[in-house]
């Protein structure tokens, strides 16, 4: 853990579309050297990262994590003690503990697009180059999003407490679900998003898609599996939840209910095309909350920005006002 932390001063609240504060001088980045391609070469390019924030006025103290955990505890204490602004260097696995350990504060997050994927940086057009990305931060804008918070529930939307699990991008329960939870993560470090695609071809045939109950906006749905959309992007290349936005303040879900194995086979080019919204049993709608529950005592897990959180029954609501990022000024 990092020792720079010291008390600084109060920071002003962010509002919507800010300029990065000029009062901005300090950074803790925290960065998962065991994620994703180029691990040889990642520590380098942060050094690099680090003299272009310094070249423009942000001195910034890198935290490597050391474990599952860490990145969230690290970005808590960057709370507590006041940091100027928190960079995030991994893939969404990182990403997301960074965001649980700043949800609910005022703390500014950047981005250095790291890891296996990283859906964050698709979404808002950060490179996929890190001295390149830390470019775009001094002259990003802060924006106020809402977060998705994903807890133990049931039909009457109760959730549990302590609260759950809070998620930037995207969470799914179904086979998705049973893809996250099934990936080896030794082989995951090795073979990164390759291990994601092995397990899909194992469940592809072993999976034998039980239904849920899906309840949102006084409706109760059946599907064999749903996903949750804060954004348009989901995994690798594809697209699912296309009409999702960061920016507002609801999610965009997308069930099928098929239990056919080759209708889900069938399903696959067409996702490939972005063309899912016109294939049978599909169904999608814009809601700030939904709870899904198994239809019988078959297990559905899920996962929230491509980590596992368990089985159903789940709540899945928005929260908003939650969470602070900065923004390139213009796309790259």
């Amino acid at each position: 853990m990092p020792d720079c932390f010291a008390s600084r001063r109060p920071r002003r609240r962010l509002d919507d579309d800010d300029p990065m504060p000029e009062g901005i001088k300090n950074a803790l980045l925290i960065y998962n050297p065991t994620s994703g391609r180029r691990r040889k070469h990642r520590f380098e390019e942060i050094e690099k990262a680090v003299r272009i924030l310094k070249d423009a006025g942000i001195t910034s103290e890198i935290a490597a994590t050391t474990g599952p955990g860490t990145a969230q505890g690290m970005a808590q204490l960057a709370v507590q003690q006041r940091q100027d602004l928190v960079i995030a260097c991994g893939g969404d696995g990182t990403v997301n503990e960074v965001v649980n350990g700043l949800a609910g504060s005022q703390l500014p997050m950047a981005l250095l697009p790291a890891g296996t994927a990283n859906i964050l940086a698709k979404e808002l057009g950060v490179p996929w180059d890190i001295p390149h990305a830390a470019r775009l931060i001094p002259g990003g804008i802060v924006r106020r999003i809402a977060l998705g918070l994903a807890s133990a529930g049931n039909e009457n939307g109760r959730g549990s407490d302590p609260p759950g699990r809070y998620f930037l991008c995207v969470g799914g329960a179904g086979p998705d679900g049973a893809i996250v939870n099934g990936v080896d993560e030794i082989f995951k470090k090795n073979a990164g998003i390759v291990a994601y695609w092995v397990e899909g071809l194992k469940q592809l045939f072993r999976y034998d898609f039980p239904e849920m109950r899906v309840f949102s906006g006084g409706q109760e749905r059946r599907a064999t599996i749903i996903v949750i959309g804060r954004t348009a992007h989901y995994g690798g290349p594809f697209k699912i939840t296309t009409g999702a936005s960061l920016f507002e303040d609801s999610f965009e879900m997308l069930t099928n209910s098929s239990t056919s194995r080759l209708r889900y086979l069938a399903c696959l080019p067409v996702l490939w095309m972005g063309k899912l919204r016109g294939v049978k049993g599909i169904d999608t709608w814009k809601d700030t909350e939904v709870v899904c529950e198994p239809a019988d005592d078959r297990m559905v897990y899920a996962q929230v920005d491509g980590e596992p959180i368990g089985a159903l029954p789940l709540a899945f609501r928005i929260v908003p006002n939650a969470l602070s990022i900065v923004v390139p000024a213009v796309k790259k």
